[in-house]
């Protein structure tokens, strides 16, 4: 239900502006408070290293992934309990402001992933080579989205074949809770794995001395 009063509905595609709102509420709150806070604790300039930063947003990715596929799970509860399944047209009962926590809780992580990892690729990397790490780090996206669409065809596939797909057409038969979950694993074998290789990385420059992770 995207009804905001009696006139008012938000589009479907106006979801994602909540992601935008949190990374421009979030970037002066992390600046202004967090850095400061966290530099009397760590000593260090910048309050946090890179890494960890990159670490941070990575875990909040996690927990706003866990709860869209809670809500997922609670939309399809709905729907069974209003008779709705087989109506893939008709409105769920459910608030959108059911969706809002895991756009906002993105898009913080998104301050912490993305702006990490702009600095490190333009940090770590040699002078002469600042260029071709912002490449890299570009090309994340590339990589990160290819990755995605294979998955997705891959489940779409696999699942398909004895009955409803797990992104079937009708929603409220599909599984996208189940996607979530799936996402949600890999995510946590992801940053496990992100945390064993980072306490080896030695810093170039001025934190290079610093434990990280």
């Amino acid at each position: 239900d995207r009804r905001i009063g009696s006139k008012l509905q938000v589009p479907p595609a106006a979801l994602q502006s909540f992601i935008s709102v949190s990374i421009i509420v979030s970037i002066p709150i992390y600046d202004g408070i967090l850095v400061p806070v966290a530099r009397k604790f760590s000593g260090l300039p910048s309050g946090i290293t890179m890494l960890q930063r990159i670490g941070t947003g990575m875990a909040l990715s996690l927990v706003s992934t866990v709860i869209a596929a809670l809500v997922e799970m609670k939309r399809l509860k709905t729907a069974r309990e209003f008779g709705l399944v087989d109506q893939p047209n008709a409105r769920i009962p459910m608030s959108l402001w059911w969706l809002v926590p895991q756009y906002v809780l993105f898009g913080v992580a998104d301050v912490f992933t993305m702006v990490g990892l702009q600095e490190f690729f333009y940090d770590q990397v040699p002078d002469a080579l600042r260029s071709l790490g912002l490449a890299l780090y570009l090309s994340i996206f590339g990589i990160g989205s290819f990755i995605s669409g294979f998955l997705i065809s891959v489940i779409n596939k696999t699942t398909g074949g004895g009955g409803e797909s797990w992104f079937s057409n009708n929603l409220n038969r599909a599984h996208l809770d189940y996607f979530y979950w799936l996402l949600a694993g890999l995510s946590t074998m992801e940053l496990l794995l992100y945390g064993f290789f980072t306490r080896a990385y030695a810093y170039k420059k001025k934190q290079e001395d610093t434990a990280v992770m």
